[in-house]
Order: C-alpha cells, then structure tokens, then sequence
C-alpha cells in the first residue's frame, strides 16, 4: 500500500457520505447517473479482488466501505427515482422528462 492509494481511498472515503447525505437530503436523482454510480461498485469489486488476491493489507476494508456507501447511494437513486416516477417527473429509472 502506498501513500497514494492511502490518500485516494481517504478522499472517496469523504466524498461518498457527503454524496449519501445529499441524496436523503435533496430526495432527487438530478444530477445522478445509475450506470456510472455501477461502474463504480465493479471498480470497487475490482480493487478489492486485487487487494485479496495480490495486495493482501489493510486497505481492503476502506474499500469495501467505500463500495458500501456507493451501493447506498444506489440504493436512494432507485428510491429517488422511483418517486420521481410516481410524481411523473420521470418516466423511467434511466429517463427524465424535459
């Protein structure tokens, strides 16, 4: 483990609960894209395979917290949207109206 992946994974590690946050708080999927919030958790699922086959350290559990928060926020974009849905300022989980 290096001092760079140490200060990347603190850095997301305080970017995802301020994300987290802003979504209970706003209750709405602007600005939210599912596929990338997606491509995330596999890049997380990615990194820890790394770390647990290759890299065995400490690291591993910043990232699965890391991933645990992302998939939260996946959790309140399906929620979101789906009440977006109901109010009809959406028309699917992937589409907005304009």
């Amino acid at each position: 483990m290096s001092i760079y992946e140490v200060l990347m994974i603190v850095c997301f590690g305080f970017a995802w609960p301020i994300n987290v946050y802003n979504s209970v708080r706003t209750g709405s999927t602007k600005g939210k894209n599912l596929l990338f919030l997606l491509m995330i958790v596999l890049a997380y699922v990615f990194g820890i395979l790394h770390k647990l086959i290759y890299s065995r350290d400490g690291a591993v559990y910043f990232y699965v917290l890391n991933a645990c928060m992302v998939l939260a926020d996946v959790a309140l974009y399906v929620r979101n949207r789906h009440r977006e849905i109901e109010q009809g300022i959406a028309v699917s989980y992937g589409q907005v109206m304009m």
